[in-house]
């Protein structure tokens, strides 16, 4: 193997990241129809120079290819009309607890599919969702009857009002806040403890 082939794999690696990256940070479960095929298509793309067709070319090509996405995203994102045109939009499959079957047949859904992703959401019985909707990306959203609804914590808050009302409880001192950062604070802040060397 010469060393041109292997600056042209260490080039390809290189240009793909950053153009990956310049796409965006989507992962597949995410991404629209559009999005998909020019990712695969850049995937196989990239790979052509080593076979010996033009090393440039296939750079060009994959750029083009992303920046006409990151356009198209750019465009669904200021104009609200073309983006159910260029993407679609969300397709209602569960109303008020029952099968909206037209809406089944026209995505090719079989009910037994959408069960199975129901119970992948944690959900025993179509009857406990309010709502169920298709998303874009093909991902199932749901809402779930109010009755069928875990308690947040605000409404936890409301009982422990209640229940102080009708039988007084001693206050509690209040624990410290924990000294230690978050793992969100510490993306905005960087780390804030000490990382062992061999995990930097």
């Amino acid at each position: 193997m010469s060393w041109i082939m292997i600056l042209k794999a260490v080039g390809i690696i290189v240009a793909g990241t950053i153009l990956f990256r310049i796409g965006g940070r989507k992962s597949i479960s995410q991404m629209t129809i559009t999005q998909v095929v020019i990712m695969i298509g850049i995937g196989s793309l990239l790979v052509q120079p080593l076979s010996g067709q033009g090393y440039w070319v296939t750079i060009g090509v994959a750029t083009v290819l992303i920046l006409s996405m990151v356009i198209m995203e750019y465009i669904e994102y200021k104009a609200d009309g073309l983006e159910t045109l260029i993407s679609g939009k969300s397709v209602v499959v569960i109303e008020h607890g029952k099968l909206h079957e037209a809406n089944l047949d026209k995505l090719r859904l079989t009910v037994d599919k959408l069960e199975m992703r129901l119970r992948q959401a944690g959900i025993a019985n179509i009857s406990d969702v309010e709502w169920a909707t298709l998303e874009v990306s093909g991902n199932l959203g749901y809402t779930l009857k109010s009755h069928k609804q875990p308690a947040t914590k605000e409404d936890i808050n409301q009982l422990m009002a209640l229940i102080r009302q009708i039988v007084p409880v001693p206050a509690t001192p209040q624990s410290e806040t924990s000294s230690t950062a978050s793992l969100f604070s510490e993306i905005k802040n960087g780390h804030q403890s000490k990382v062992p060397e061999k995990w930097q």
